[in-house]
C-alpha cells in the first residue's frame, strides 16, 4: 500500500513539474518569428524579418518538445542563460516544395514564412533547421530573441471572429482557425454557412469523429475586396484576402498562399493549432502543408467533406499522398531515402516505422495489389505520385484517391490519434 501512494505521490509531482516548466519559461500568448525562405533548387537561405506579439496562446502546455521530427523543417528555441531547449517543432514550407520544380532549375525565389511558438519570458534564441539528404536535421540560421524589445509588433485587431464550435481549454484541444478566401463584405453569411458545413463534414470520418469532444473551432471574418478566387490558368484575378490561387507549380488544382505571413495577421485574432483556408469556390482542389496551412474549395457540389480530411491530415502530421501523377514535382520522394511521412515508405528502412509493426505477421512485403490483400494492410507499390519505389500501407486509403474510399487506413488513424494525444494531453 505504501509503495502506491509513493508511486502516485511520484506522478503527480512529475506532472506538477511539468506543468511548471511552462510557467517558467513562457507568458500564455504567442511570438511570431517572421523570415523570408529563399534559394533555388540547390541552395536555401534564411532572412529575419520582424517579431510579432500574439494575443493568444492555443498549443499544449505540457508537450513542449517535438518529439516526432515530421516535416523537412525544424525550429528550436532555446533559453539563452541555461542553454536548455525549451519548445520545438518540425514544419513544412512552399518553399520546399517548389525546390523540387523544374522551375527551381532555372531561377532562384523567395517565400514569406513565419513560426510560432509561446512567448518566452527571457532571451531566447530560434534556431532553423533543415533536412539533409541523410534525412537528419542541419542548423541553418539563428537568432536572439529579447522579448522585451519595443520592436516586437504588437497585436491590432482589425478582424471579428465567431465559434463554431467550443468544447473547452484550448491548451488542451485541437484548435482550429477557419479563415475566408474570397468571400465579399456582402457574403458574410454565406462564409458562416460554409463554416458550419465545415465541421459537420470533418467529424464524419474517423478518427476525428471519436475525438470530436478534444476539438475547438473558430472563425475570423475576413472580408475581400472581390468574390470569388484567383485561376490564373483561366486568367481569372481577383483581389482576396489571402491572395491564395489555383495552378500552383503548374498544377491545376493545387490552391495554395504564397505570403504566408499575410494569413497569420488574419489568423491571430483567434486561439489555434491549425490555419484552414475555406475558398469561396466550387472548382475541385486545395493543398495542406504539414504545421503551416491547409486550404480547399468550400462549395463543391460533392466531394467537399473529403477534401477537408485529405488536406489536414496533410496539415496536422504531414501525412503523404498516396496517389499517382497530378503534380509537377521532380522526385519528391528519393528512391534512395526513406521518407519521415508516417504512411509512405521506400523500403530502405522501413524497420524504423510504427506501420511495419502493424503488419501481419503473414503478409509479404512488397505485397501483392490483389483482391486478397484488398482490405488488409501491408506494403503497396505505387504512391508519393509515383508508381514505382514509394509505398502505401493499403490499396484505398482518404490519402489516395478520394472516389475510391471513404475511410483513413490503420497505419493513417494510429498517426492521427497520436497527434491529437500529443496536442491535447
Amino acid at each position: 500500500m505504501k509503495k502506491n501512494v509513493l508511486i502516485i505521490a511520484t506522478l503527480l509531482l512529475s506532472a506538477s513539474a511539468l506543468a511548471q516548466s511552462f510557467d517558467d519559461y513562457f507568458y500564455n500568448k504567442t511570438m511570431r518569428f517572421d523570415y523570408i525562405h529563399a534559394g533555388n533548387q540547390t541552395t536555401e537561405y534564411y532572412y529575419f524579418n520582424r517579431l510579432k506579439e500574439e494575443p493568444f496562446y492555443a498549443g499544449s502546455k505540457v508537450n513542449l518538445i517535438d518529439k516526432n521530427e515530421y516535416g523537412d523543417q525544424m525550429f528550436k528555441i532555446i533559453d539563452v542563460s541555461s542553454g536548455k531547449e525549451i519548445y520545438s517543432r518540425g514544419f513544412c514550407t512552399l518553399f520546399n516544395e517548389w525546390q523540387t520544380t523544374e522551375e527551381a532549375e532555372q531561377t532562384s525565389r523567395a517565400y514569406p514564412e513565419s513560426v510560432s511558438f509561446p512567448y518566452p519570458k527571457k532571451t531566447s534564441r530560434i534556431e532553423l533547421y533543415a533536412r539533409n539528404a541523410q534525412m537528419g536535421f542541419d542548423k541553418k540560421f539563428t537568432y536572439t530573441i529579447d522579448p522585451d524589445s519595443y520592436f516586437v509588433e504588437k497585436f491590432i485587431p482589425t478582424y471579428e471572429t465567431f465559434e463554431v464550435m467550443y468544447t473547452g481549454n484550448p491548451s488542451k484541444r485541437v484548435d482550429i482557425v477557419l479563415i475566408p478566401e474570397g468571400y465579399s463584405a456582402s457574403q458574410r453569411a454565406k462564409f458562416e454557412e460554409a463554416c458550419t458545413f465545415f465541421a459537420e463534414e470533418f467529424f464524419k470520418y474517423s478518427p476525428f469523429k471519436e475525438n470530436r469532444n478534444r476539438f475547438n473551432i473558430v472563425a475570423v471574418w475576413a472580408p475581400s475586396q472581390d468574390q470569388g478566387v484567383t485561376i490564373p490558368g483561366e486568367h481569372v484575378w481577383k483581389r482576396t484576402a489571402t491572395g491564395a490561387n489555383f495552378y500552383t507549380f503548374d498544377s491545376e488544382r493545387y490552391q495554395t498562399i504564397s505570403d504566408f505571413q499575410k494569413l497569420r495577421d488574419i489568423a491571430a485574432h483567434a486561439p489555434y493549432d491549425y490555419i484552414y483556408v475555406l475558398s469561396n469556390t466550387q472548382k475541385y482542389g486545395g493543398g495542406g502543408i504539414y504545421n503551416f496551412y491547409g486550404i480547399s474549395a468550400a462549395h463543391h457540389p460533392a466531394l467537399t467533406g473529403k477534401v477537408y480530411v485529405h488536406e489536414f491530415g496533410h496539415l496536422m502530421l504531414g501525412l503523404g499522398d498516396e496517389y499517382v501523377g497530378g503534380v509537377s514535382y521532380n522526385e519528391f520522394y528519393p528512391v534512395n531515402r526513406e521518407p519521415w511521412e508516417p504512411n509512405l515508405t521506400t523500403l530502405v528502412n522501413f524497420d524504423q516505422k510504427v506501420w511495419k509493426g502493424m503488419l501481419d505477421a503473414k503478409t509479404p512485403i512488397p505485397t501483392p495489389s490483389t483482391k486478397e490483400y484488398a482490405n488488409q494492410l501491408g506494403v503497396f507499390e505505387g504512391g508519393g505520385y509515383v508508381s514505382n519505389g514509394v509505398y502505401r500501407p493499403r490499396q484505398e486509403c482518404l490519402m489516395n484517391q478520394i472516389t475510391r474510399s471513404d475511410t483513413f487506413c490503420p497505419v493513417c488513424q494510429k498517426a492521427i490519434n497520436d497527434m491529437i494525444d500529443f496536442l491535447t494531453k
